[in-house]
C-alpha cells in the first residue's frame, strides 16, 4: 500500500464548493464505481441498510435546490458560533460562509446529487440505537466522498435540506422508514491544489487514559 498517496487522499479530502465545474458532465459509470467502493463501508451488525438515491434529473435538482436555499436562509440568520481567539476555526468562518452562499445558490447546476439513507428512523430511538443507525451509513459516506475525490470529483457534505426532508422524501418517492442523512452536490473539481487544513493542535483534543 502507497501510505504516501492514501495519507495525502486523507488529509487533502476537502468540502468542495466554489471549485466544482458544474458544466462537465459526470458520467453513470464513475458514479456507480464509487458507490460500489462504498458499499465496502463497515454497518451497525453488517445489517447493510443503506441506500443511495442518485439525482440526475434536471427539475428535481432545481426542486431540491430551491428547497436547500429556502432553508439556508434560516441559517444564514443564525447566530454563528464563537471561537476563542487564536483558535484557527475562526479565521476560516468567514469564508466558510462565504462558500457555503456560493454553493447554495449555485445547487442547481451540480450535474449529479448523492443523497444517502438508511433503514430506520431516529426518532424515539436511545442514544445507542441513534449512534448505530448513524454509524450504518455515515462511513459508507465518507467512503463515497474519498472515492470521488480520488477520481477527480468533489463534494460537499451538506445537511440542510434535511428541514425539508419529507418534502424531498415525496419528491424522490423515498419510503417513510428511510432517513436521509446528507446531500452531496458532486461535480469535477477544478484544480488539484488541495492542502492540509488548518486544525487543533493534536494536544488539545487527544484525551490519554481519562479526560
Amino acid at each position: 500500500m502507497d501510505l504516501a498517496s492514501v495519507d495525502h487522499l486523507l488529509t487533502t479530502t476537502r468540502s468542495v464548493r466554489k471549485r466544482l465545474d458544474f458544466d462537465r458532465p459526470v458520467p453513470r459509470e464513475v458514479i456507480e464505481e464509487c458507490l460500489r467502493i462504498a458499499l465496502q463501508a463497515p454497518s451497525g451488525s453488517n445489517t447493510q441498510g443503506w441506500h443511495f438515491v442518485v439525482v440526475t434529473d434536471e427539475a428535481k435538482r432545481k426542486a431540491i435546490a430551491d428547497l436547500y436555499r429556502k432553508h439556508f436562509q434560516a441559517y444564514l440568520a443564525s447566530p454563528q458560533r464563537e471561537y476563542p481567539e487564536g483558535d484557527p476555526r475562526r479565521e476560516k468562518q468567514a469564508k466558510v460562509r462565504e462558500s457555503a452562499t456560493y454553493l447554495a445558490d449555485n445547487m442547481h447546476r451540480a450535474p449529479v446529487f448523492i443523497i444517502p439513507c438508511i433503514n430506520g428512523r431516529p426518532e424515539g430511538l436511545s442514544a445507542g440505537q441513534q449512534a448505530g443507525l448513524w454509524g450504518s451509513i455515515l462511513p459508507a459516506a465518507w467512503s463515497l466522498m474519498l472515492a470521488l475525490r480520488s477520481r477527480g470529483l468533489g463534494t460537499a457534505w451538506t445537511t440542510i435540506h434535511l428541514a425539508a426532508e419529507k418534502e424531498v422524501a415525496e419528491l424522490l418517492g423515498i419510503p417513510e422508514h428511510v432517513t436521509q442523512a446528507a446531500l452531496f452536490p458532486v461535480a469535477y473539481f477544478k484544480g488539484d491544489d488541495f492542502k492540509p487544513a488548518a486544525r487543533l493542535p493534536l494536544e488539545r483534543v487527544t484525551h490519554w487514559d481519562q479526560w
